[in-house]
């Protein structure tokens, strides 16, 4: 329930404030005054869109702000989920919009996007305008009204059946895809089974590509190696080793060392260079032994580099065909991994065809006994709403009216099997037909109005605001409107924007929107009417004057009727249905 609403730059209100309280509050004004802008800014709290044009002249910013009181632990929890809290047990719901379009919104103190605001104040607050009941002549509207009327015997086969209808519907889309790309399907499977044959007959093995290129090149250039290698060692190693003889390697090394022995003793220095150049020889004759193993080792087979040629060939073209960047075999071996697991995705397409066929006719069956629940319990509802609201048409000066709902089968759809349809006849004898061809304006005000009041027995909403749900009617059928209203304030806080003092006369507590005017800039403020102010205010929504004799003495009887409803007995609330 809200118990605050506060408004600040928008519209023609520079700064108003409404104190609520449970029951019946009546809102009304002068044309122009502003009275349309305590709807919108309820909207506006609601997450409904915004705009920057509604921002008062010369301010940069709007801000509405609701104080909503005993609200539902869910919507706290989702509050503090958010980094909101709650001030003195009340809920702070606000909502700012600045003069360039931007909107800020705000939960318990905590910034959340404006989408957060419709999620959670949904529970708490429901608007009744003439753009809510020209969406009553909608067939989806129809079908939701008709379904929250039937409450759990709809609800819960339809949840169940919108599962099963989304799931028929993915399984259909890929049944068709499956189906009807299956050339393409073989084809591809054909040239994955082709590529993966191709290289299964060569069985390349990782990196074998690099090994044999190295091999290709020593047996390639085998004679210049061994040559080489041989030259070396004969170089390091002759055979004749004389130690006079120049350019013997071994020989000068050993001369250098037989020098330096001689005279090491007198200098540790010397001893160190003696040392190494006996090490020098050790290591020239190690390398000569070494050089001679390696030329004798050279592989010259020219049948062996015909092989190595070939098969370098043959991963050459794997490469070119399946490999990637790099040019590796060891990419060749990657995509062969992949098709494998690709190629086994495919092979196994006719058995999910034929599991997903299976689950589609189950699904059928499924959907045909659902939709059957589901329009069994509308038809059931659809008979006791009729009457309802019939009997409700009634109490609003419309004896003669009824509505009836039409529930026609027809193809499987997202919300059943059904069309709703709501039918109106206005007088006796008269044809029912489309609510949307047979209902005036003010014969639809008094729909919607009897649809809430029954409805709040079955889906009760804390907090209701209608604006101007009585245009288009006058008179007794007026007085019945504000009855009707009285009696649903008994079970819901309900607001209502009205220029009708039949419909005001009725509310617990009266606010009027005065607007003053200083030549340049008009503001208003939501003021709090006493008795007299009361009086006074009901006189001028008569006669447009506030001190004429014969209005005040209307406005006195208004009064005195709508306060009989105090102190009779209250009727006992409507079984749900």
């Amino acid at each position: 329930m809200l118990s605050e609403i506060r408004i600040t730059g928008l519209g023609v209100i520079e700064d108003a404030t409404l104190d609520l309280d449970p029951g019946f509050t009546a809102v009304t004004g002068e044309t122009g005054a502003g009275k349309t802008m305590v709807v919108t800014g309820v909207n506006m709290l609601l997450g409904g869109r915004a705009d920057s044009g509604l921002v008062r002249h010369g301010t940069r910013r709007a801000r509405v702000e609701g104080r909503a009181s005993s609200v539902p632990r869910s919507i706290v929890q989702q509050a503090e989920e958010r980094g909101g809290e709650l001030d003195d047990d009340e809920l702070l719901i606000a909502r700012e919009l600045s003069s360039e379009g931007r909107s800020r919104a705000f939960l318990g103190g905590a910034s959340v996007p404006v989408s957060v605001l419709a999620e959670v104040s949904g529970d708490l607050v429901a608007i009744h305008g003439q753009a809510e009941q020209w969406r009553l002549l909608q067939p989806a509207r129809q079908r939701e009204t008709l379904d929250t009327f039937a409450g759990k015997p709809v609800l819960v086969p339809l949840g169940e059946y919108a599962a099963a209808y989304r799931r028929h519907r993915e399984v259909e889309a890929e049944l068709t895809e499956l189906t009807t790309r299956q050339r393409d399907r073989l084809a591809e499977a054909d040239l994955l089974r082709f590529g993966l044959d191709e290289i299964a007959k060569a069985e390349p093995l990782p990196g074998e590509d690099a090994e044999l290129a190295a091999e290709e090149d020593r047996l390639a250039y085998a004679d210049g190696l061994r040559t080489a290698a041989t030259t070396a060692a004969d170089a390091l190693a002759a055979e004749d080793l004389d130690s006079t003889r120049p350019g013997d390697v071994l020989g000068l090394l050993a001369l250098a060392k037989q020098a330096l022995e001689a005279e090491r003793e007198h200098d540790p220095k010397l001893a160190e260079l003696a040392d190494r150049a006996s090490e020098l020889g050790y290591l020239a004759a190690d390398l000569a032994g070494e050089l001679s193993s390696y030329a004798a080792d050279v592989d010259t087979d020219p049948a062996r580099l015909a092989v190595v040629s070939d098969r370098r060939a043959a991963l050459t073209n794997l490469v070119r065909k399946y490999g990637a960047d790099e040019g590796t075999v060891d990419e060749v071996l990657d995509w062969a991994k992949r098709s494998a697991a690709r190629l086994a995705e495919l092979d196994g397409s006719d058995e999910r065809v034929e599991l997903l066929a299976g689950e589609l006719d189950e699904l059928r069956a499924k959907l045909a006994d659902l939709g059957q629940q589901v329009r069994q319990a509308r038809i059931e509802a659809s008979e006791r709403l009729g009457v309802l609201v019939s009997e409700e048409l009634t109490g609003l000066a419309m004896p003669h009216a009824k509505l009836t709902v039409e529930v026609h089968e027809t193809t499987a759809g997202p919300f059943g099997i059904d069309e709703i349809e709501f039918c109106f006849a206005a007088n006796m004898g008269s044809p029912a037909r489309p609510l949307q061809k047979a209902a005036s304006g003010g014969e639809l005000s008094r729909v919607m109005l009897a649809l809430e009041v029954i409805l709040s027995d079955t889906h009760p909403v804390p907090t209701l605001v209608f604006d101007e749900i009585d245009a288009g009617i006058g008179g007794r059928a007026a007085v019945e409107v504000g009855k009707r209203l009285a009696r649903l304030a008994e079970k819901a806080q309900v607001i209502v924007v009205t220029h009708l003092p039949q419909v005001a006369a009725f509310a617990d507590r009266h606010a009027v929107v005065l607007k003053s005017d200083d030549g340049s800039v008009t503001t208003s403020g939501l003021v709090a009417l006493d008795d007299d102010g009361r009086l006074k205010e009901l006189s001028r929504m008569m006669a447009g004057l506030e001190h004429s004799d014969a209005a005040q003495a209307h406005a006195e009887e208004l009064l005195a009727l709508a306060a009989e409803r105090h102190t009779r007995p209250r009727k006992k609330s409507r079984p749900k249905g």
